[in-house]
């Protein structure tokens, strides 16, 4: 008697996930910092964000490296390519984020802020799809 088993696996190598969580982190760090800077406007926190967004921009540049070679060597190119975009556009609008970041303290809000907001959601997107399972059947 054939047994269906029905089991989750991740489909994406820990490292990716990893490395999106560490971008995730330091973006969310950044977010932070520009929510603080726009309550109080003490520049140190303008200067705390452009720090973090660089850190989150390279982590996020390695993330985005694993993706491409990923999405050539998979079978799963629907999830690959999804993963791969979604860190994409949060690396080019961290960049644009970082280059407002550039820019005098004062003129940076609410630019920056909005940027912050769209950089996160996009990084946490591409953590849920690195971290989901899709599902794998068997026959046992």
């Amino acid at each position: 008697m054939a047994v269906i088993m029905e089991r989750t696996r991740n489909l994406f190598h820990p490292l990716h996930a990893a490395l999106v969580a560490g971008a995730l982190a330091l973006f969310l760090g950044a977010l932070l910092s520009d929510v603080t800077y726009f309550r109080s406007y003490a520049i140190q926190w303008n200067n705390f964000s452009s720090w973090l967004l660089a850190g989150g921009l390279v982590i996020a540049g390695f993330a985005l490296l694993a993706a491409i070679v990923r999405l050539f060597r998979t079978r799963w190119r629907a999830r690959s390519s999804l993963y791969a975009l979604l860190l994409l556009a949060a690396w080019v609008l961290g960049f644009i984020d970082a280059l407002v970041h550039a820019r005098d303290a004062f003129a940076t809000m609410p630019t920056s802020l909005v940027l912050s907001v769209i950089v996160v959601v996009l990084a946490g997107a591409a953590l849920v799809v690195a971290l989901v399972g899709g599902r794998t059947g068997g026959v046992a």
